[in-house]
């Protein structure tokens, strides 16, 4: 099955969202029956990819659509149950690799919850009616405040070690530790109680912020969302966008958008991803991009990238090289920048979503080449593309005019990575000082100034270009998959230490081990024998 990222909330399955003023409540009833394969069941709020697609949508609607929302209510529809996690019977009979960007694709999307909290004017309340646990809890967690249901039987857990054999998604630790700061051997006690822990012990750990009776629990939720609301600014003269439906035709495996081009070589292990720019650079002030809306160029060509990135993961899995190209002209790439950096609500809500994308980009486990050569333009915005990039192939002949170009704004800071840092103070962590001498070479600059400052991992000329590139591809396909993740996810996350980075670079390097052992996954692992009269049985040696 081609897995589609588009949906809108009339076409939801699982959730409900509601919106009155400044409070917005988005409620988690799933559909039994509304999986994505016929082969589970969605029981007790228990969630599949697709219960988070329509999860993202609404967060990403929420941004868009009602930029007057101050709190955001995330609870759950069913008696007793706010979210049983991940379901186990679709994680236990899913291939491997479905099972790691499944998980890599819920973290960045409680990623983008966290994230609309620190750059959106909006807070999260996690109201769990009832029990939640392992991907439940940490959807709780991604929020700003969790309020408990105190009936005797709601609690908050992390049952994955002990049941499953397999870790709270990563993203569930990292969480518990680094954001909420309870203290590691509580933690621990925690992670290994399959029951969680319920009433007042969850909020001694601050594993909850607030517990609140069955009796009064409508009017402490009320009082909640408000207190969270009144904390911020009123943005009640905010007009929000219509985000309308995303548009592709099917070329083969690949996709056509209006910006944006994929395509698959016959090989099934290459594929091109193109951005082509407009021919004008569009609107001139941030009232003007609002009065477009989804339909401002910038918005929709990384709306679309950012489809073209989850199609690779989850539906071309075959696919080892991206060759990346952004074509059209330096000023336009440019013209964008000073935009983006405006407080208007919308164009602040749109930088923040190009920098999700980029982010998207480097948690992607292919291998990214930037390739560029005659009528590219990888500036300001997009040359973030080619640094997000693993190499950068910049074709340097004096007799051919290529150029790329540089943005004080886009570039200085402006679409920060996980680690909390620009990508050219990444790129440059052993000469603190290359950032400032390329940032002084403000707008276009040949393919000779751009090597000397050291933008291109390699600059042929004409002669070897095409011999170069290929010998670059057919290395880099021939190597083993497994290898070329680890290798990228490490180098991809240099620099400072963050939760977010912690989370991902976790997720690619030991839930992916985790999820292949025999202990988790084998015949008589955790994770199969789950739901069965089986037992698991463990390899005790500790590695």
């Amino acid at each position: 099955m081609v897995q589609d990222f588009r949906t809108a909330p009339a076409q939801y399955k699982h959730w409900r969202l509601e919106v009155d003023g400044d409070i917005a409540t988005l409620t988690m009833a799933v559909d039994p029956e509304g999986g994505q394969r016929s082969d589970y069941e969605l029981k007790l709020n228990s969630y599949d990819l697709g219960v988070d697609i329509e999860l993202a949508d609404a967060i990403q609607r929420l941004r868009f659509e009602q930029p007057q929302v101050r709190t955001c209510v995330v609870t759950g529809g069913l008696d007793r149950v706010f979210c049983a996690g991940a379901n186990i019977n679709m994680l236990s009979t899913s291939p491997h690799g479905f099972k790691v960007n499944f998980c890599k694709y819920t973290n960045e999307t409680r990623c983008g919850i966290e994230d609309a909290s620190a750059n959106s004017n909006v807070r999260f309340l996690a109201a769990l009616n009832g029990t939640a646990s392992g991907g439940g809890y940490e959807l709780a967690l991604a929020c700003d405040k969790i309020l408990l249901v105190d009936d005797r039987n709601s609690a908050v857990s992390f049952p994955e070690l002990p049941l499953l054999g397999v870790l709270p998604g990563t993203g569930g630790l990292t969480r518990i530790a680094d954001k909420r700061k309870i203290r590691r051997d509580r933690t621990d006690v925690f992670s290994t109680l399959a029951e969680g822990i319920k009433g007042k012990r969850a909020v001694e750990w601050d594993l909850v912020d607030r517990i609140a009776p069955l009796s009064k629990w409508s009017e402490s939720v009320s009082a909640m969302a408000r207190e969270l609301a009144d904390e911020l600014p009123d943005a009640s003269g905010n007009q929000g966008i219509d985000l309308t439906r995303l548009e592709y035709t099917e070329a083969g495996q690949g996709r056509s958008y209006e910006y944006v081009e994929l395509t698959i070589a016959d090989d099934g292990r290459t594929a091109h991803l193109t951005v082509n720019l407009p021919a004008e650079v569009g609107p001139k002030t941030a009232a003007e991009a609002h009065a477009a809306g989804a339909s401002w160029w910038v918005f929709q060509a990384f709306r679309e990238v950012d489809d073209a990135l989850c199609h690779l993961r989850m539906n071309l899995p075959e696919v080892a090289v991206v060759l990346l190209r952004v074509v059209g002209s330096i000023d336009v790439a440019l013209g964008a920048d000073a935009l983006l950096a405006d407080s208007h609500w919308f164009t602040v809500e749109v930088r923040n979503f190009v920098k999700r994308v980029l982010k998207r980009q480097d948690n992607t486990a292919k291998s990214f080449y930037a390739i560029a050569d005659q009528g590219t333009a990888f500036a300001g915005l997009f040359l973030e593309m080619a640094l997000a990039a693993d190499r950068i192939y910049l074709l340097n002949d004096p007799e051919l005019p290529v150029q790329m170009g540089i943005s004080g704004t886009a570039n200085g800071g402006l679409f920060p990575m996980s680690n909390g840092i620009s990508r050219l103070e990444t790129r440059f962590l052993g000469d603190e000082t290359a950032p400032a001498r390329i940032l002084e070479h403000q707008g276009a600059i040949d393919a000779e100034t751009a090597d000397e400052l050291g933008l291109a991992t390699s600059a042929p000329d004409e002669i070897d270009w095409d011999d170069e590139i290929r010998l670059a591809i057919e290395e880099r396909t021939a190597y083993s998959p497994d290898a070329l993740t680890g290798m990228e996810a490490n180098l991809r996350f240099a620099g400072p230490e963050t939760m977010e980075t912690k989370i991902f670079g976790r997720l690619t390097a030991w839930q992916n081990w985790i999820f292949q052992r025999p202990n988790a996954v084998g015949e008589r692992g955790a994770l199969k024998c789950y739901g069965t009269p089986q037992a698991p049985e463990f390899d005790y040696k500790r590695t």
